[in-house]
């Protein structure tokens, strides 16, 4: 896979690194001759995966730093830990928050702020501290990981249904204010894709004699996903990685729908 996305030699930044499809991102990169560095809040879930990531790829140029990306300075001084580590990045993948199950009768004023906050911040800081290192970068990007709820709201996601569709427009608002400075902006929308937190409701399961890939078929049909299954962090790490790379050269503004099917809008 090292030349198919044609970013060897180039540095990659991934927020929200240490698990899921934000660590599929980094050994994606990582393949494909990246040098990378990738941030999470917990310091053991990054300490094990960057021991997984050295001992994978021990010629890796790779950093991996505690970051809060909803705090302004964390991210700035991941930013330049990076800068000092591994020179200017050219790749920016914003890869950060879950969903918040509520309906608008029973979301409070305070779980609004939370939502609205996470999913704009934790793509504003993160460009704002990095974007004078993409700016002069020949192919520079931006990917924003984002979910089908952007383009498909769920009533009872309403909170991050709303705040998906407002990421969903500030990445073509971003598109076409860096168009100029060489920066291309784009994303993916989301599915069902396994995580943790599947894995969790998985445990908690009440029908114990199902195994994971029955439970996860079952829980496809129920959502009526038409491939049948769960999308797996590699499957949206595979087109966060083409938008990121000289292969997509000529799109900006833009959205990859990885939903298996689900997705019903036009």
């Amino acid at each position: 896979m090292s030349n198919l996305y044609q970013l060897q030699g180039r540095t990659a930044i991934v927020t929200g690194g240490s698990s899921g499809i934000g660590l599929a991102c980094v050994e994606q990169l990582l393949e494909a001759g990246a040098a990378v560095a990738f941030c999470g809040r917990d310091q053991q879930r990054l300490d094990s995966a960057e021991a997984r990531l050295r001992e994978r790829f021990p010629e890796a140029r790779l950093l991996a730093q505690v970051c809060d990306v909803l705090d302004s300075q964390s991210v700035q001084a991941f930013a330049a830990a990076s800068l000092a580590a591994l020179g200017p990045a050219q790749v920016l993948i914003n890869n950060a928050g879950q969903g918040r199950v509520s309906t608008f009768a029973d979301t409070t004023d305070e779980a609004w702020s939370e939502e609205l906050q996470l999913k704009f911040f934790s793509v504003i800081y993160p460009v704002r501290a990095f974007l004078p290192q993409l700016q002069g970068q020949a192919g520079a990007s931006i990917v924003c990981v984002n979910s089908l709820l952007a383009s498909q709201p769920e009533p009872h996601m309403v909170a991050t249904s709303a705040a998906r569709a407002g990421l969903k427009n500030l990445v073509r608002s971003m598109a076409t204010e860096f168009a100029e400075q060489g920066i291309r902006v784009n994303g993916i929308l989301i599915g069902l894709v396994e995580s943790g937190q599947w894995r969790r409701r998985f445990e908690a399961r009440e029908e114990r004699g199902l195994d994971w890939s029955q439970w996860t078929a079952q829980l496809a049909q129920r959502k009526h996903i038409p491939l049948g299954r769960l999308g797996l962090p590699k499957e949206a790490a595979q087109a966060i990685l083409f938008l990121a790379s000289p292969l997509s050269a000529y799109t900006t503004g833009s959205h990859i729908d990885v939903s298996g099917g689900l997705s019903r809008h036009a």
